[in-house]
């Protein structure tokens, strides 16, 4: 996995943006796998938390950013697509309850297994210090009429 030289706005090239822009940094990333940080799970004024709580579960959306991020830095997507969507996800598992509670940042992985144009899956881990907090499994499929997939 290469380190990064200078930064990446990261919130010009995946669906989202403001605060629903969850990932802070890419710390390295290859043509198969991507590595982020992030503190936004501590921010009071997540978009994803209720009642003050942020949920592990949550950590989905972390991951779905990051194998959107990496599809953007290594594959067919052209700029940002419109939209990906979560077609499917298998073998979840949460390992804590709580993210808002945790005062590390996150690490954040994906790894593409497999991709085609408008289609991958990936599997992804997040992690705090060292310890698993959420893995799984996506498969995505990408919008090609918004952001433009390379032919």
């Amino acid at each position: 996995m290469r380190a990064l030289a200078g930064d990446i706005d990261i919130a010009s090239m995946i669906p989202h943006t403001g605060s629903m822009c969850l990932l802070d940094q890419v710390v390295g990333y290859d043509e198969t796998q991507i590595h982020c940080s992030t503190a936004s799970h501590r921010d009071a004024a997540n978009p994803l938390a209720v009642a003050g709580r942020l949920d592990t579960i949550c950590a989905v959306e972390y991951a779905a950013q990051a194998m959107a991020l990496h599809g953007a830095l290594t594959g067919p997507v052209v700029g940002r697509p419109a939209m990906g969507y979560l077609a499917s996800l298998r073998d979840v598992d949460c390992e804590d309850d709580r993210l808002d509670l945790l005062e590390a940042d996150l690490d954040v992985t994906a790894t593409r297994l497999h991709g085609e144009t408008g289609r991958v899956i990936y599997d992804f881990a997040v992690h705090c210090q060292g310890r698993k907090l959420l893995t799984g499994r996506a498969a995505v499929v990408l919008d090609a009429a918004g952001g433009g997939l390379k032919a």
